[in-house]
């Protein structure tokens, strides 16, 4: 299984914001947003900050793909 952030990328779309007003919001560094961009894992604590800055639940954010 592999994890899928493209709910997170569609949420940022919807909302008018890039991925640098994400870090800024959640405080998580540029490493971090690039790990999220290229699909890697990620600790929970991250995930909570993106869902705290964005008001949402991680299942808005991401998703389990079987491969």
């Amino acid at each position: 299984m592999t994890v899928s952030y493209k709910k997170l990328w569609k949420l940022l779309i919807d909302r008018d914001l890039k991925k640098k007003d994400l870090e800024e919001m959640a405080g998580v560094s540029h490493y971090v947003m690039n790990k999220l961009t290229h699909g890697d894992n990620v600790t929970t604590d991250v995930l909570c900050k993106v869902c705290k800055a964005l008001n949402c639940t991680v299942d808005d954010i991401m998703e389990m793909i079987d491969e």
